[in-house]
């Protein structure tokens, strides 16, 4: 499984953006999908998850403002991010497992592949 995000750039705050994220390999569909984010010195962390169902998970501070799908049909998955503050700079990836993690999906060590990333920076 491969994976290739792109759609990032530079916002103002306020501004949105829709990343993207190409997966080539086999059973797509099936996979659990999941977009991350690591901002400089900071630990990668959860952003949000798609499961193979469409069912869709968020963290706490994106809720409200990102929202995750899935095209099967053109093995993409998406993250529309909006409302942009300087604090979701980082670099987002997306990254792909063949099970749902559950509960501690945010951890990245549950996610078995990853794309390069893609840069968001936001200025105030």
């Amino acid at each position: 499984v491969q994976l290739m995000e792109s759609g990032g750039g530079s916002v103002q705050s306020g501004g949105s953006l829709r990343l993207s994220c190409q997966i080539s390999g086999d059973s797509y569909g099936d996979y659990c999908m999941g977009w991350f984010r690591q901002a400089p010195g900071k630990a990668r962390e959860g952003v949000a998850t798609i499961d193979s169902d469409g069912s869709a998970t968020y963290a706490d501070s994106v809720k409200g403002r990102f929202t995750i799908s899935r095209d099967n049909a053109k093995n993409t998955v998406y993250l529309e991010v909006s409302s942009l503050t300087p604090e979701d700079t980082a670099m987002y990836h997306c990254a792909a497992t063949p099970f749902f993690p559950g509960g501690v999906w945010s951890q990245p060590h549950h996610f078995d592949y990853w794309g390069q990333g893609t840069q968001v920076t936001v200025s105030s």
